[in-house]
């Protein structure tokens, strides 16, 4: 079978898809006929030794992944439909994972739609519902609102009854925010002044939560767009530098800064994921959860589609194809 394997921490370019052998089921675990498998931020820091789970190499890269069980026991039996979420190894043609990473597909979903959902609509919802306490009616601010997790945060948090603004660098990715969910957007390269004022004009007043997913030099400016007892949610750097705050800042409004940690948390909880999953199928069957998907590659041109996220030119999810 083939697989996408990283063998040297070199970046995408070392990445290859290589034949290996094919898995058998063990003990617990549910062998899965991939179709499709999705790219995300971790994939390009594996590849490069920076992300906080350094498997031994050689390993597959893969978060993500969708397909048809082909060998399996208890909940599932051949021929289902199924999405599967790891923390890596997604990225073979044949996989054997264990029955706690594997969920059931609804029909209303494809194959494609599948490989964008798992670890960012997962870690949406965390952030969201768990971490950021959101209550319906309250107003959500997404940074990064173009990319694979931007608009998983805006369609969960219309699932929960929010209303959403998402910032973007372009007016490009600011339509790939409108039509994945975002009631209104600010972009970055229009502003003609403060962003906070910006922020406030588009939400109607501040804003509840900040999800922010890019870091940077902005960080203390998205503390300036939350209202009072308002909160920020620290889900990532993909704007490259790790952010500071004066601690002064949150006595202002009573605001909080809150880290999201999905992985570590939920992988080490038996069944927390599956309780995250069945929260989320019926935004899936209403089309709430609907992943923005850009061009589905064949898995040959995973270290390219790698390099393009490197680059921030991904527009929504990557998603490719065995």
């Amino acid at each position: 079978m083939r697989a996408a394997m990283v063998s040297s921490l070199d970046g995408p370019d070392a990445v290859e898809v290589v034949d290996v052998p094919e898995p058998t089921a063990g003990e617990g675990q549910v062998l899965v006929d991939v179709q499709t498998v999705g790219i995300a931020w971790p994939d390009l820091l594996l590849s490069k030794g920076e992300y906080q789970v350094r498997p031994e190499l050689p390993f597959a890269l893969g978060v993500d992944a969708a397909g048809t069980v082909r060998e399996a026991s208890g909940e599932y039996a051949a021929g289902d439909r199924v999405a599967v979420v790891q923390s890596h190894g997604s990225g073979c043609e044949v996989l054997a994972a264990p029955s706690e990473a594997v969920f059931p597909l609804p029909d209303e979903v494809s194959f494609e739609q599948a490989a964008g959902i798992g670890m960012n609509y997962l870690t949406a919802h965390f952030a969201l519902a768990v971490r950021g306490s959101l209550a319906e009616g309250e107003t959500v601010l997404v940074t990064g609102a173009a990319g694979g997790l931007g608009t998983a945060l805006l369609q969960v948090a219309k699932g929960l009854g929010a209303r959403t603004v998402g910032l973007v660098s372009t007016a490009e990715k600011a339509e790939v925010a409108r039509t994945a969910g975002a009631d209104a957007t600010v972009v970055l390269e229009e502003l003609d002044g403060r962003l906070k004022d910006a922020v406030v004009q588009a939400a109607g007043g501040p804003v509840d939560i900040v999800a922010d997913v890019v870091g940077g030099q902005l960080f203390t400016d998205y503390l300036r767009c939350l209202g009072e007892e308002g909160r920020l949610l620290v889900l990532g750097f993909t704007g490259g530098s790790i952010p500071e705050v004066k601690v002064n800042r949150l006595l202002l409004n009573n605001v909080d800064v809150r880290g999201v940690g999905w992985g570590a948390y939920a992988m080490s909880r038996r069944g927390y994921m599956r309780w995250q999953w069945d929260a989320l199928v019926p935004m899936m069957r209403a089309g709430t959860v609907d992943p923005p998907l850009g061009p589905v590659r064949p898995v040959e041109e995973i270290g390219a589609a790698l390099v393009e996220m490197a680059e921030r030119k991904v527009l929504g999810k990557t998603v490719l194809r065995f």
